[in-house]
């Protein structure tokens, strides 16, 4: 399964909606996707799941690259 990751690069700082980052990971479940990304100095706002429409909207675009 495919997640959309948004997140903050300074975890120290209060969230700022204009910096907000997203990043794709592939896992089985949004506990492993924050266990893959708990070594990053990195605050994680939200864990999407992509399924269906929405994946292939994402797909398409440019920014899309699947982290493993």
């Amino acid at each position: 399964m495919i997640y959309k990751v948004f997140y903050q690069e300074n975890a120290t700082q209060v969230p700022v909606r204009e910096n907000t980052k997203s990043l794709y990971v592939e896992a089985e479940s949004e506990r492993e996707v924050r266990a893959k990304l708990k070594d990053r100095a990195i605050m994680i706002e939200f864990v999407q799941l992509l399924e269906g429409t929405h994946l292939a909207y994402e797909q398409a675009s440019e920014d899309y690259k699947v982290e493993q």
